[in-house]
């Protein structure tokens, strides 16, 4: 299937709306669950620190995990109490990461609302059709093989074959090779997976049918049995269902980024970094 890859400075937009998952929706219930220093703790603030945690406390199970993110947030917010009676908390630099902070909050949920919650499942159906319908016809067989060591062992394979021995149980009897217990079966496989020796000889002959003469290869002497010829089946939608989507959300959030820088004048003074920033972007549209 074909699939764009993402662009460096895309993902690393992307990443942010990960670092600090989805939003709550307004419709969420919104309650007071605890009070610190006399002011509410909400709910869907223990979300975001549930969001938070390391990938440590995953693992946990549920009550833990929400029991180690309320203690997480009470102690923030203890901490940070007692930071505004130091005197923290002002002057510029504080207020620019404020400011970073809530544009960052703001573009999580303009993205969410603009691309995520945008990427309906008739969505990814209709890109998965398109994809498939993109991809050119592949044909592949399913073959056997026999391994053996020598020529002469690999005619003696075959002048059995001829007198009507079974390919299966001969495979299972004589091959060297690893699908021996599987009667030599190595499934399906299309042009370019097998070595060269092999496969010219495997696309040459018709299901049902045995190569007449030894196929010599780097791994010794084969007989090679076809089973099946097929136009390759395009993977499931359930399979690729997860890549579409972000390959959806990508090429959505970088639409939505184009359209908005268009309505906003952005001016890099320093020189070094705009050369540095020239760059970044050009290698990702490479």
């Amino acid at each position: 299937m074909i699939m764009l890859m993402r662009t460096p400075l895309c993902a690393g937009m992307l990443a942010l709306l990960v670092s600090f998952g989805a939003p709550a929706t307004a419709q969420e219930e919104d309650t007071v669950i605890a009070t610190v220093g006399g002011e509410p703790v909400y709910r869907s603030e223990l979300a975001i620190a549930e969001t938070d945690l390391g990938p440590q406390f995953g693992r946990l199970p549920e009550g833990q995990r929400r029991a180690a993110a309320l203690s997480v947030l009470i102690d923030m917010k203890v901490l940070a109490r007692q930071a505004e009676k130091a005197g923290l908390g002002d002057g510029p630099l504080f207020e620019r990461r404020l400011t970073f902070l809530k544009d960052r909050e703001l573009h999580n949920d303009y993205v969410t609302d603009r691309v995520m919650d945008a990427i309906t499942e008739a969505a990814l159906r209709e890109r998965y059709e398109r994809e498939v319908a993109a991809i050119p016809s592949q044909q592949e067989i399913r073959a056997r093989h026999i391994l053996v060591d020598s020529e002469e062992q690999a005619k003696t394979v075959i002048e059995e074959l001829d007198a009507g021995r079974d390919f299966v149980e001969l495979a299972q009897e004589r091959s060297t090779g690893p699908s021996a217990p599987q009667g030599g079966d190595l499934g399906y496989f299309t042009r370019g997976r097998m070595v060269p020796e092999f496969e010219e000889a495997a696309f040459a002959i018709e299901p049902g049918a045995y190569t007449p003469e030894p196929v010599k290869s780097q791994f010794g002497w084969h007989i090679i049995k076809v089973e099946d010829r097929r136009d390759q089946p395009p993977l499931p939608f359930e399979q690729v269902a997860d890549q579409l989507r972000r390959l959806l959300i990508d090429e959505q959030h970088r639409s939505l980024i184009d359209e908005a820088r268009e309505t906003v004048d952005v001016e890099v003074t320093d020189a070094d970094l705009q050369a540095l920033l020239d760059n970044a972007e050009g290698a990702s549209q490479n």
